[in-house]
């Protein structure tokens, strides 16, 4: 029996009642003591004492417990054996607490300072809870600024005017009585002051700068900082003694108190708290020192024992100061014949009359600790209890406990002997404990069979059988290993086992934290195999530890695994403002669970989800910077890599103050739309910066440098300044207002007035040839006062007069071609000009710009471009002559870019490569005696000093296939209901090739084709297939009238005259000229020869050139329309008759062989004959 020191209270109650208050055990007979001295019930006036026990009744008497009963109480109860005590027990008996009447005058404090109301409850040995409340029965808010002490008292670390009211009252509730008493109110006057002084914080509570506290281990704790100071200051703890603080410590009362629940060892050391505000720190040191009431660590144990035999019983204690230890016998402090050692009292071989209650009793200042343990000294014969024939069923390298538990006095002595009788004490691996049984470790195969027990004392002995039984072990082969999952997915654990078949009762059973899990029929979560586990869609409330636990009724082996599950973080929650200053609130907040994932930032802002700011994962508060005259509702947000946790709950409201806007509108400017007028613009500030219900704006300019400001307040812009002179610099000034005050002193901006059209011409141009199509044009600005505005950039006029060939020529008037502009922007004083055309003339022409316009041009400035490359010849074909001849045409380039030098026919014959040389002039080339099965490869380019031009390219071409036949006009000849007239000129060259005819009715749905051969004079072709009959009426010469001498033909002796005729005009000019001394050059000649149409130019750098006018062609130049023959050798039917009759074969060949061809015109204006493809043959060999 082992009791501790016990207290009981008794207060005076309005009625009686019975007062159980000790239980003795039950004994024979009882006694007690009070304060040390014998103390009878019976005698006493209002104690009863139960009959058959030693409990006491305490009445009370009218409701009242007399105070004459206070003391220690202790039981002494005794048989035959011995005498027992207990513990000592203390009854404290009070009067009902209660105030006593007084005056309580107000307390006075000026607004901002620190204040105390004092409570100073009645005295108790258990102290009552104290609440104040005013007269309405509310009770006073507590925040960071009013805190209610452990001391009862109310505390204001600084003061405010809604503090002031008439009726604090402190209420004390006392728990034992049941009992609430009030104090009388008090009142509390502020006073209020236009100027705070602000202090840096002071500590009310504790007073003095360290102090020192006792904690009892196992008792709670509570250590308390209350500070004053304006702003109010902030409380944090630290333990000096370690990095973190215990993990049951809390802080509570706005961190003003920190409780430890149950102190335990680890508690030990210093706490410091530290007040803080903007001006200033206080701190203050607790040095907690732990100790501890007694503790028992091994109490005496009752015992029987034979005569003779050696007792030993052991009080050890602990405790802080280290407790007394004291031993009784009987009641009766022990003297020193007995031996004590190590803390036991020793008893050598006891006899019958040794019997007795001992008791054991250890006390320090913090309490007391006593224990009752007996000693019994008898003669017994040796008997074993276990029942003799017990089975023992175990598995291999377990351990096994035979059982051998025996009774007698002197205590008989225990031996164990295996099957064969052997000691089994022989095996290292037994051991026999004092109460008799058996232990073996590592059990084996071998170890299966019979064990003896013998229990034997100097009366008798006895003995038993035990059975052991040996199984194989189970195992787990493969175990579940840990994993990690995203929450959603799924996981399967594996768990491989191996039993002992012979054990019937076996299985697998998963756990998770150490419950089982358990399929469900209503819930797929779970689903368990013959040796696996699969948890579906898993959430975070399934991380943990999974266990596969293979059991056996013998044995049980387990393995485990860790889940861990992880996603975007939980939301965070308990969202809490504190007011600061200047429009400042301090968030703070409890983070939500980072679900296995580093929580990166977290980002907080008002209802309208505009983040004010992102701060680390690891920091639970925030200080913002709110904007003065708005309410806000904040949210918070947490992130890390899995993503954005929910947003928090809306936090409480919260409204800032009015206040001055704190910045002035941005984007000032001044600006003319005339030229005697200034427009003073600003982007006004958006609504949310107000900082007050309305906002206006304070206006200044003045010129430059010059006189008084003018001034205006106006609430939106613009403002317009009227009468200012042109192009003007002015300083501008744009301030917001409101009704709390201004906004920061604003920066002076330039503006100027209106400005006006130019009048500066840039001078000195000067052109620098880059190359054949780029000059670099730069000038200068001499007089820039004359922009009158802002320089916007210039503007260059350029205009193409024509090449150097049309300057060449004896004509009175000059054709402008095709110019451009280029709009150059910026201060600049050079420019690049390209895409212009080679071996050209140009005139160019500069202005400037402002914002109001073009200034007047500069003078215009002449430049000649260099000769370029020509561009490549047109219309370059090739027509077959017979399977050995081809006729080459081209037409000049379109681009000469120069005086053309000649043309170069480049060739490739399998692997002979080579080029003809032809004079500039010449526009075709017959080539003959060409192999027919091999093919050919032509390219053409022209040639000026310059250097070669472009390359036109005929793809390989064999002679035994014609070439790409055309007409050289097809028209629609008379036409009926049911026929019409289709007439063409095949060209000279085609012999021997059919005709077809592709016919389609006009809904486009049927095409037909008509190949034809062997054509007559004249042929109806019927086509029966479209939705009409048609009839196709076909014109071709007869073969009689093809087979007539064209030499006797009226229009052939007419042709001759004429070209006889036009001989002899020429020689009669040319005459005339040489009489006259005119000399021209051939040059002039070739070029209005090779001069082309002008195009446009563009140049995606400089800009575009702009050409919309057409060349014309000078008297001297034939027309590039379709009334104008090609150049070169055209030879055509048209030329030897009319234009329908051709003669034809009844195949459709040519019959006729013509002597020689028609010539053309030279490639140049002016030339001195006609070139005949007969007249140029190159044979290719």
């Amino acid at each position: 029996m082992a009791q501790e020191l016990r207290r009981k209270m008794a207060f005076p109650l309005s009625f009686s009642f019975p007062f159980p208050f000790v239980m003795c055990f039950p004994f024979g007979r009882y006694r007690w003591t009070k304060d040390g001295e014998q103390f009878d019930p019976e005698e006493v006036r209002g104690i009863k004492q139960l009959e058959n026990s030693g409990t006491l009744i305490i009445h009370a008497n009218n409701g009242n417990v007399p105070t004459r009963f206070n003391g220690l109480y202790r039981c002494y109860a005794s048989n035959i054996l011995g005498t027992a005590v207990s513990s000592e027990s203390r009854i404290i008996v009070e009067n009902a607490p209660q105030w006593p009447k007084e005056e309580v005058a107000p307390i006075t404090a000026e607004e901002g300072t620190h204040t105390v109301l004092p409570c100073n409850p009645p005295t108790s040995a258990d102290p009552p809870k104290i609440y104040w409340l005013n007269s309405k029965i509310e009770h006073i808010t507590q925040d960071e600024r009013v805190t209610v002490g452990q001391d009862g008292n109310l505390y204001f670390a600084n003061v405010q005017m809604k503090d002031s009211q008439p009726d604090y009252i402190c209420n004390a509730h006392f728990q034992g009585p049941r009992l609430i008493i009030q104090k009388e109110p008090i009142e509390l006057k502020v006073i209020p002051t236009n100027t705070f002084s602000y202090q840096k914080p002071i500590l009310i509570v504790p007073e003095t700068t360290r102090k020192s506290y006792v904690a009892l281990l196992g008792k709670p704790l509570i250590l308390e900082c209350i500070a004053a100071g304006l702003p109010t200051p902030t409380v944090e703890w630290i333990h000096l003694n370690r990095l973190n603080p215990s993990p049951g410590v809390t802080f509570e009362n706005y961190n003003k108190t920190l409780c430890i629940p149950s102190v335990t060892e680890d508690d030990d050391g210093d706490y410091q708290c530290i007040a803080r505000n903007e001006h200033g720190s206080i701190y203050h040191t607790y040095t907690v020192n732990v100790e501890a009431a007694p503790q028992w660590i091994k109490m005496p144990v009752s015992q029987i024992y034979g005569p003779g035999e050696n007792v030993r019983l052991d009080c050890e204690v602990d405790g802080k100061p280290k407790p007394k230890v004291s031993w009784s016998i009987n009641g009766i402090p022990l003297k020193g014949k007995r031996k004590i050692q190590s803390g036991a009292l020793i008893f050598s071989e006891v006899q019958p009359n040794d019997t007795a209650v001992i008791q054991c009793q250890a006390h320090n200042k913090h309490g007391s600790i006593l224990a009752n343990a007996y000693i019994l000294v008898v003669w017994l014969p040796a008997e074993i209890l276990t029942p003799d024939g017990i089975e023992y069923a175990v598995v291999e390298n377990q351990i096994v406990i035979l059982h051998c538990k025996t009774f007698g006095a002197p205590r008989p002595k225990v031996q164990w002997f295996m099957e064969d009788m052997n000691p089994a004490l022989k095996d290292e691996r037994i051991f026999i404990f004092t109460n008799g049984s058996l232990k073996l470790q590592e059990v084996r195969q071998e170890d299966a069979g019979n064990f003896t027990c013998l229990a034997e004392n100097d009366q008798n002995n006895v003995s038993i059988t035990a059975h052991l039984v040996v199984k194989r072990a189970t195992q787990i082969e493969e175990g579940p290993i840990n994993m990690e999952k995203k929450q959603g997915e799924s996981v399967t654990f594996y768990c491989k086992v191996l039993f002992d078949e012979s054990i019937p009762k076996r299985g697998i059973q998963w756990r998770l934290d150490g419950e089982d899990i358990e399929e469900s029929d209503n819930n797929n979560k779970y689903i368990i195999g013959d040796m696996s586990l699969k948890v579906t869609n898993v959430d975070f409330s399934d991380q943990g530890t999974y266990s596969c636990l293979a059991w056996t009724t013998l044995d049980s082996v387990e393995k485990s695994a860790n889940l861990l599950v992880y996603g975007k973080p939980g939301p965070v929650s308990n969202l809490e403002l504190q007011r600061q200053q200047n429009h400042e609130v301090k968030l703070t907040w409890t983070p939500g669970d980072d679900h296995n994932r580093e929580i990166k930032e977290t980002k907080f802002g008002p209802e309208q989800m505009e983040w004010l700011a992102t701060v680390p994962g690891n920091q639970p508060w925030a200080i913002l910077h709110l904007a003065p005259f708005r309410s806000y509702n904040f949210y918070v947000q947490a992130s890390n890599d899995q993503g954005k946790s929910e947003l928090s709950s809306r936090s409480a409201s919260y409204a800032t103050d009015p206040a001055a806007p704190e910045r002035n509108p941005t984007d000032v400017r001044g600006e003319g739309n005339e030229t005697t007028n200034m427009i003073i613009t600003w982007t006004p500030l958006p609504h949310k910066e107000w900082n007050a219900p309305m906002i206006k704006y304070h206006v200044q300019w003045r010129l430059e440098n010059e006189g008084q400001w003018d001034e205006v307040e106006i609430e939106d812009p613009p403002v317009l300044v009227t009468d200012t002179p042109v192009f003007s610099p002015y300083e501008i000034k744009v301030q917001a207002v409101n009704d709390f005050g201004k906004g920061p002193e604003p920066e002076s901006k330039k503006g100027y007035s209106g400005e006006d059209v130019p009048e500066a011409v840039p001078e000195d141009l000067l052109i620098e040839m880059i190359n054949s199509t780029t000059i670099k044009l730069s000038w200068i600005l001499p007089d820039k006062e004359k922009i009158l505005g802002h320089l916007k950039g210039f503007k260059v006029y350029y205009s193409r007069l024509g090449t150097l060939a049309e300057r060449s020529r004896r004509q009175a008037h000059l054709h402008f071609h095709p110019h451009g502009e280029l709009l150059i922007l910026g201060n600049v004083s050079e420019v690049i000009l390209g895409g212009l055309r080679p071996w050209s003339r140009y005139q160019v022409q500069l202005a400037v710009l402002n914002g109001r316009g073009e200034g007047p041009r500069s003078e215009a400035m002449e430049f000649v471009t260099p000769e370029g490359v020509p561009s490549i010849p047109e219309s370059f074909q090739l027509n077959s002559l017979s399977d050995t001849a081809v006729l080459l045409e081209w037409m000049p380039p379109k681009y000469p870019n120069g005086r053309l030098l000649r043309y170069v026919l480049g060739y490739q014959q399998e692997m002979d490569i080579g080029d003809i040389h032809i004079p500039a002039t010449q526009l075709s080339l017959n080539l003959s005696d060409l192999d027919p099965h091999i093919p050919y490869k032509f390219s053409l380019w022209a040639e000026t000093k310059e250097g070669q031009g472009e390359i036109s390219l005929l793809e390989e071409h064999n002679m035994h296939q014609s070439g790409i036949l055309s007409f050289i006009n097809i028209s629609v000849g008379e036409t009926g209901e049911n026929f019409t007239t289709i007439i063409w000129i095949p060209r000279q060259n085609q012999r021997d090739v059919e005709f077809a005819v592709h016919l389609m009715s006009k809904t486009g749905k049927n095409i037909m084709y008509l190949i034809l051969t062997q054509l007559k004079k004249s042929r109806n072709i019927s086509q029966e297939e479209f939705s009409a009959p048609l009839l196709i009426h076909l014109l071709f010469p007869t073969v009689q009238e093809r087979q007539k001498s064209f030499a006797a033909e009226g229009w052939f002796i007419g042709f001759i005259s004429a070209i006889v005729l036009l001989i002899l005009v020429l020689v009669l000019l040319c005459f005339i000229k040489r009489s006259k001394g005119g000399k021209y050059s051939v040059k002039d000649k070739e070029d209005t020869q090779v001069d082309s149409e002008a195009r446009p130019m563009k140049d995606e750098t400089f800009g575009e050139y702009s050409d919309n006018e057409e060349k014309p062609f000078t008297s001297s130049q034939p027309s590039l329309n379709g009334d104008i023959k090609a150049l070169g050798s055209d030879d055509s039917l048209a030329d030897y008759g009319g234009s329908v009759d051709v003669q034809f074969n009844e195949d459709g060949s040519f019959i006729g062989q013509y002597s020689g061809q028609k010539g053309k015109e030279g490639g140049g204006n002016d030339s001195s004959g006609a070139t005949s493809p007969t007249n140029v043959v190159a044979a290719l060999e």
